[in-house]
Formats: structure tokens, sequence, C-alpha cells
């Protein structure tokens, strides 16, 4: 179902999927829509659990807004349609970026969120996550001739290789715009999403991940992502990092990239890690 929630002066859309208590709020990475969860709804998070997956602010059908890209305002926005849905406490969960905003609210808000679970989120943001992450960005704004076009080049992605799954077309049809023209683009906007990274690599993230205290279930892809060469995205080092600042971290290695990890055999299993640790 989708949902258009008005909140913190804005309109946040989310996708509410039915399922058992308690409620799971998903956050997706810096440039992704609430359809990039969709391959973990459809292994079976719901209705395992109640679903609610989100379109940050500029994302999806989120509204836009000027400027206003810190995780203080993302953070804000979670809350505010928490309050307006009239959720009291949920499991938050969130991949990449979503993942590193997760941290900060269960930081700040540990009442609102007694379990977190991270998908491929460190602890903060450096150069080398910021090469991997830059043609996510370069894509952005520049319109495509077609939507086949659009989909060809995602699919030429060197962190694809053979792999394919056609729930991850869903996510990627639901990231574009048609244009009266005929032509096809993001729906974010490259000086949006380099306001979010701006805010983001100011951030003292150590220190925020050093306040959470509750259980968090840390998953890491542990194969590479991004251009030819690249690392996975969490490196054991980073990983590692992730882990000695957390009080009561759940780490967990699997199979896949930092996009594939959220799709086909591999989302069935992360489904089987989140619904074991939410009923710990």
């Amino acid at each position: 179902m989708d949902r258009f929630i008005r909140t913190n002066g804005i309109t946040i859309h989310c996708l509410e999927h039915d399922g058992d208590e308690p409620p799971l709020i998903l956050l997706p990475g810096l440039t992704a829509n609430a359809h990039s969860f969709g391959g973990l709804v459809g292994a079976g998070l719901s209705p395992a659990l109640h679903v609610f997956a989100l379109d940050l602010r500029g994302r999806g059908l989120s509204d836009r807004t000027e400027g206003a890209y810190s995780i203080l305002d993302h953070a804000a926005d979670v809350v505010g349609l928490m309050n307006s849905l009239g959720i009291e406490q949920a499991i938050l969960g969130g991949h990449s970026f979503g993942g590193m905003l997760a941290y900060y609210l269960g930081a700040s808000f540990p009442e609102r969120f007694p379990k977190l679970v991270t998908i491929d989120a460190p602890a903060e943001v450096d150069a080398e996550i910021a090469a991997q992450i830059k043609p996510s960005l370069d894509r952005l704004g520049t319109p495509v001739p077609s939507w086949d076009d659009y989909l060809a080049a995602v699919r030429a992605q060197p962190y694809f290789g053979d792999w394919w799954d056609p729930r991850i077309e869903e996510y990627y049809r639901a990231d574009v715009q048609d244009n009266p023209d005929g032509t096809v683009q993001s729906r974010s906007h490259a000086a949006d999403m380099q306001a979010v990274v701006d805010g983001t690599l100011d951030f003292a993230w150590p220190e925020v991940v050093g306040r959470v205290r509750q259980p968090v279930l840390v998953i890491r892809a542990t194969e590479p992502y991004g251009p030819p060469g690249s690392p996975p995205i969490l490196p054991e080092s980073k990983a590692k990092q992730v882990i000695d600042l957390l009080n009561d971290p759940h780490p967990v290695d699997v199979s896949g990239n930092h996009m594939t990890i959220l799709f086909g055999a591999h989302a069935r299993e992360l489904v089987g890690l989140i619904t074991r640790f939410v009923t710990l």
C-alpha cells in the first residue's frame, strides 16, 4: 500500500506491507527508494513483519526540499512519520546510507527503536567509499533516450556481471520519471544528493555509532562493489570498526555485493537473519 504522510513540513512516501508485529521501518541507500527492499519483501519479510519502506526526502515520490538534507532533517522525517502513523516503537533497518541514518536514530531515540538492523553500513564515509558510490551520483539528472536504454546501462555495471533478478527492475523503474519528450531520468537530483553526501562527510559518525546501546544486526556483503578493482563497501577492516564501536553487535557476513545482497537467494538469506534477530 502506498502511504503519503505529511510531516516535518514535507510529504514522505512509504510502502506499507502488512504482517505480524513488531513494525519494521526500512531506510534505503543514498540515491535509492522504497522499492530497493522489494526483494526482501518478496522473500517473505512481509508477512513475517509489518514493514514500512520509506522514500527519504528528495528520493522516489517523497518531496524535494531546498538544501535541507542533513542527518537531522532525515531523522526528523522518520520520527515524524512514526508519530503520524501512531507507531511508538519499531525495529529500524537501513541499507548503506539508510543504515548510517539508523545508527543516528538509534543513538538519539533509543526508546523508539529497541533493535537495529544495518546492511552494509559503515561507521563513517571516507574517500574510498565516495569513489565507489560516484557512479550512482553521476547518473542523476541526465536524460536517457528510453527506459530500455536506462535499464541496459544499469545492467552493464560491473558489479552485476551475469547476475540479474526481475525484482531489481521494479526498484530501478521506481527510480526514474518519464519526461514529455519520451526520455527518462532519475527522480533524484544530483545537487540534492551531493548535499546529503556533504552533510554525511562532516558528521561525527564514530561518536554517534559509539552511543548506540541496543542490539544491532550488522549484515555485511563480502563481494566487491563499484568500479573494477573496488573492494566491498564494508571490507573487514571497516566492519571491525563498526563492531568495535557498538555496545551489542550481532555481525553476519553474507555472499553478494552491496546491491545483489537485497535480491534473489541473498534476500531469502537476509529475511531469515532478520526475522530470527527480531524474535530473539
